[in-house]
């Protein structure tokens, strides 16, 4: 009998279609009782919240909605919630906060799935050193060369004399890497963030560079799926119809929400206003939403320049 050809849905071109834009939270608000935020590009630009941000998530709370704050930083939960409060946000805003630091470290406690299963106990870092802690108190062993290392622990691109490490510094040690076939956890998926209206390179970045020796990568954050499995959890069992994900990342927040059956909102203030040159603040032209989200194969129930109400 001849072999029947499957073909991979997300492959396929995604013919555009009309994403409504709308101005604020409002309309929306009843239809939900639950909303997974992103973080950078959403709430917060890494130095502080976003105009009209504030009130939008009071007014959210006000409204007995459930709030998780789900992002890809590769930090502790507790680390990224200290932060936000010195940016001025406080914890009555939200019921809880789920990065992807936080569930690459579940992975590796429970090492319930095979693959990190496999893992061996010694790690090479690579990162910013606020982020070196990430598995302190577990049995594993930071080791300072690529030939004691079991794998990589990518959390980002670290800091050098002249600022910010890019992709190309890493040369090096990756290839060496590559040569013994060393696998890389990733935690943070994420390609570039906008930090104080700047781009800046992710863990992401590094992992797919990697991926492009033939490394292989374990990626634990958006748009994978246990993120949201734990995520879930968070939210008391709401029903997936009446949960909605808000971001700015078509490839990690809305194609994530869209593979775990959750509607999602674009935000087209953070990454898309930059990639395209546009005020953040701006209401999005709608054939420019409409053709974007067709190329990443998305269809989010609408779209909104920034998280206000």
């Amino acid at each position: 009998m001849a072999q029947r050809a499957v073909v991979d849905i997300r492959s396929v071109p995604f013919p555009p279609v009309s994403i409504p834009v709308l101005s604020g939270l409002a309309p929306l608000a009843a239809r939900y009782d639950a909303f997974i935020l992103d973080l950078w590009g959403v709430i917060h630009d890494g130095i502080a919240p976003y105009p009209g941000v504030l009130d939008g998530l009071g007014r959210l709370r006000a409204a007995g909605k459930r709030v998780v704050l789900l992002s890809n930083a590769p930090r502790r939960s507790a680390k990224v919630a200290a932060e936000l409060g010195r940016m001025g946000i406080d914890d009555a805003l939200y019921d809880a906060v789920l990065t992807s630091g936080e569930a690459t470290r579940i992975a590796l406690t429970r090492r319930d799935d095979a693959a990190f299963a496999a893992l061996g106990r010694r790690y090479l870092f690579i990162g910013k050193d606020g982020d070196r802690d990430l598995l302190d108190g577990l049995d594993y062993r930071s080791v300072d060369d690529v030939a004691e290392a079991d794998f990589l622990l990518d959390t980002g691109l670290g800091l050098g004399p002249e600022g910010p490490l890019g992709v190309a510094d890493y040369a090096d040690p990756l290839a060496a890497a590559r040569a013994r076939a060393l696998p890389m956890v990733c935690a943070n998926p994420d390609l570039a963030v906008i930090r104080g209206g700047r781009r800046e390179a992710c863990a992401g970045a590094l992992a797919q560079h990697y991926a492009g020796l033939g490394g292989a990568v374990l990626y634990r954050g958006k748009p994978y799926p246990e993120i949201y499995r734990l995520c879930r959890t968070l939210l008391d069992g709401a029903s997936t119809g009446r949960v909605l994900a808000v971001g700015d990342g078509l490839a990690t927040d809305i194609v994530g929400a869209r593979d775990a059956g959750i509607d999602a909102l674009l935000v087209t203030g953070g990454l898309l206003a930059d990639a395209w040159g546009v005020d953040p603040a701006a209401p999005p032209d709608p054939a420019r939403v409409a053709a974007a989200c067709a190329e990443a194969g998305v269809a989010p129930i609408a779209a909104i320049a920034a998280l206000t109400w």
